[in-house]
């Protein structure tokens, strides 16, 4: 059984907008990774990559998405939100899901060179960690693996 089989709680139709996310990011030139967060069942924030697109280092897609839902909960507490991401979380978006408390984090690709969930630092997995979501990988891993090579290969 590979990744994509994996039995989990995972809602498909919630990664499928976050690779339409992708797929603007791409299209605006920005690595193509997109996400969303969801509480009850509702996605209360999309976004993409929009690092270029506003000369922020810290424009990831998972970052955007959380601002968005804070904002639009008015609460820097997301305890009851799930976030969904086509790669593998990065040391700078674990640390903010960590602080925002989300409930759970769903990832497609993993990404052994930027990544820190299974990769790289496992920021989860640090004694100083005070908060981990449970977290669900491989979840849309082909297609956004696919989107990313794409993306790479047609730059070099």
């Amino acid at each position: 059984m590979n990744d994509d089989e994996k039995s989990h709680p995972a809602r498909p139709d919630f990664m499928d907008r976050a690779l339409q996310e992708a797929r603007k990011a791409a299209e605006r030139g920005e690595v193509p990774v997109g996400a969303v967060v969801v509480r009850e069942g509702d996605i209360v924030a999309a976004d993409g990559n929009r690092t270029r697109e506003l000369a922020d280092p810290s424009a990831h897609a998972e970052m955007l998405a959380i601002r968005q839902a804070a904002a639009r909960l008015g609460t820097d507490r997301l305890s009851d939100c799930d976030l969904y991401v086509t790669l593998e979380p990065c040391t700078m978006c674990t640390g903010v899901i960590a602080w925002a408390r989300l409930r759970r984090l769903y990832y497609g690709a993993a990404d052994p060179k930027g990544g820190a969930v299974e990769s790289g630092v496992r920021f989860f997995s640090a004694p100083t960690c005070h908060h981990v979501p449970e977290i669900y990988d491989g979840i849309g891993a082909t297609e956004a693996a696919t989107l990313l090579k794409s993306f790479f290969s047609a730059r070099r």
